[in-house]
């Protein structure tokens, strides 16, 4: 089958690359605004980790796909994007004791001192993209959604994704290895520390101390 007619498929064949990819844009979805719900916040985190973790899956496809390239010159208007204000509120609310945390941009770029970021914020900006691209799936533009799925995945989603996939698999780290944490809690995330301010004002707090309310539990 050639690119062009896999590109095409859609739920005629469940095993085309398109309704592969747009089935794991779909579960994240639908993932992480059920865990913004609250119904379950002590397993949040672990949750969190696992649809991250499967999200980068379908990312790395994506990347390492070649370029596709839209039917249309000009992006169909899609009009105003959905509000993602209330998810990202309920996440931080969730996430409160561990949402901030220390992120490297471009680990390629020399000299780039850490800046603080947010769990909750990058979730929000993540489903920020795959939404774009499932309007345009759910509209019967498969090659139009899948060109912006990989698109963002290279400009936006792909690295927020995996900066959040890092602090996650961290904070569970620390947790179950009993490692004490940095409280990031105080930091502005609207401005860029370097080193010497992120060491002044991180504190020392111990694993255990939000172990419970996250659904964690450390090595005995």
């Amino acid at each position: 089958m050639s690119d062009d007619a896999t590109l095409h498929s859609t739920t005629h064949d469940p095993d085309s690359f398109a309704v592969q990819i747009a089935d794991q844009v779909e579960s994240f979805l639908v993932a992480v605004t059920e865990v913004a719900r609250g119904d379950e916040p002590d397993s949040a985190v672990p949750f969190l980790l696992l649809e991250v973790s499967q999200l980068m899956l379908a990312g790395g496809r994506l990347g390492a796909h070649e370029d596709i390239v839209p039917d249309e010159r000009y992006e169909p208007d899609l009009g105003p994007e959905p509000d993602v204000d209330e998810l990202r509120e309920k996440l931080a609310v969730m996430l409160e004791p561990v949402d901030v945390y220390s992120e490297v941009f471009d680990p390629y770029e020399p000299r780039r001192p850490p800046v603080p970021a947010r769990i909750s914020d990058d979730l929000a900006d993540v489903i920020t993209d795959l939404r774009h691209g499932m309007a345009h799936y759910r509209a019967g533009r498969v090659t139009e959604a899948l060109w912006w799925w990989q698109f963002s995945y290279f400009s936006n989603w792909g690295s927020t994704a995996s900066a959040t996939l890092r602090a996650l698999q961290s904070l569970v780290a620390h947790v179950r290895l009993n490692q004490p944490l940095d409280e990031l809690d105080g930091l502005d995330t609207d401005q860029d520390l370097g080193d010497d301010a992120l060491a002044e004002e991180a504190g020392r707090v111990m694993a255990e101390e939000i172990a419970e309310p996250l659904g964690l539990r450390p090595v005995q």
